[in-house]
């Protein structure tokens, strides 16, 4: 059963958590203009966990705050600031695309937070800016400058909506689904921060990370190049990498080839570790 309970962050925006499962928390994010509903989908609720979903500002449930404020950095604050007051560190921190961003991030500033890692379809390696994300910060522009029909019309017949139609339709579904998202003054801004935001990390940091990891990648996917995971997966020492069947092929089997890598990982730790204690205070 999914439950959620709000958290107020140090400038005084309100957060929504969702939680599912019992058992020692793992904090799972989501993507961009994503919510929890997608971390709830893949999560394997029966490897012992609990899943811990901050939805970030101005994503679900959550209030935006300041426009001006939304970055990784903050979203990757906000996740450290409800570690530090609700469990008992360090813990497994994973995420999907932004989420992944977010979460390598927090495995290289605050190591003493982070007892294992899962990286899902990364979106960014270190670089700020990279060119995958253009069609979202393009999106973004759009919902700045035309109204949303005409601007998702606009999208829809020029290059990148053309592009991703032939190669990699379930992102072009996400990307439709933002001219509709509300509000969107909100939408527009975490297209284009985030978009070309980045974990702000270095190639060397990520080398130095030395905490279990896994990562997981698919194909037919131009936003999550497959590239990315398998960079990752080459710079983190150890790392497991596992490529799972795209959404693009059978959303079904997407789900429960995810869910599988994610249960081998969080069960394996369980099994190598003592018993964990990171409970909610």
């Amino acid at each position: 059963m999914r439950r959620a309970r709000p958290f107020e962050t140090s400038d005084g925006t309100i957060l929504n958590v969702d939680m599912a499962g019992e058992g020692a928390s793992a904090i799972f994010q989501h993507g961009l203009c994503g919510d929890a509903a997608q971390t709830d989908e893949v999560f394997p609720l029966e490897a012992g966990f609990r899943r811990v979903t901050i939805e970030a500002r101005g994503h679900g449930h959550s209030q935006a705050g300041n426009l001006e404020r939304l970055s990784i950095a903050t979203f990757c604050d906000d996740i450290a600031a409800y570690i530090e007051k609700n469990l008992t560190p360090p813990i497994v921190i994973g995420g999907i695309s932004m989420g992944a961003a977010i979460a390598l991030r927090l495995a290289v500033k605050r190591p003493d937070l982070v007892k294992a890692l899962i990286i899902a379809r990364p979106a960014w390696l270190t670089a700020p800016e990279p060119e995958n994300m253009a069609p979202n910060a393009e999106v973004g522009r759009l919902l700045k400058t035309l109204p949303p029909d005409e601007a998702k019309t606009t999208f829809l017949a020029g290059p990148v909506g053309v592009r991703l139609a032939a190669e990699a339709p379930d992102n072009l579904a996400s990307l439709a689904g933002f001219f509709s998202r509300t509000p969107l003054d909100v939408t527009a801004e975490l297209l284009t921060r985030i978009s070309n935001d980045g974990p702000d990390v270095t190639d060397e940091e990520v080398g130095n990370i030395a905490v279990p990891t896994l990562i997981i990648g698919h194909d037919r996917d131009s936003i999550h190049p497959l590239g990315h995971a398998c960079a990752l997966a080459e710079r983190i020492a150890g790392a497991r990498f596992v490529q799972i069947t795209s959404k693009t092929v059978s959303r079904p089997q997407y789900v429960a080839d995810f869910r599988l890598a994610m249960g081998h990982f969080l069960k394996e730790l369980l099994n190598n570790d003592d018993p964990l204690q990171d409970l909610d205070r």
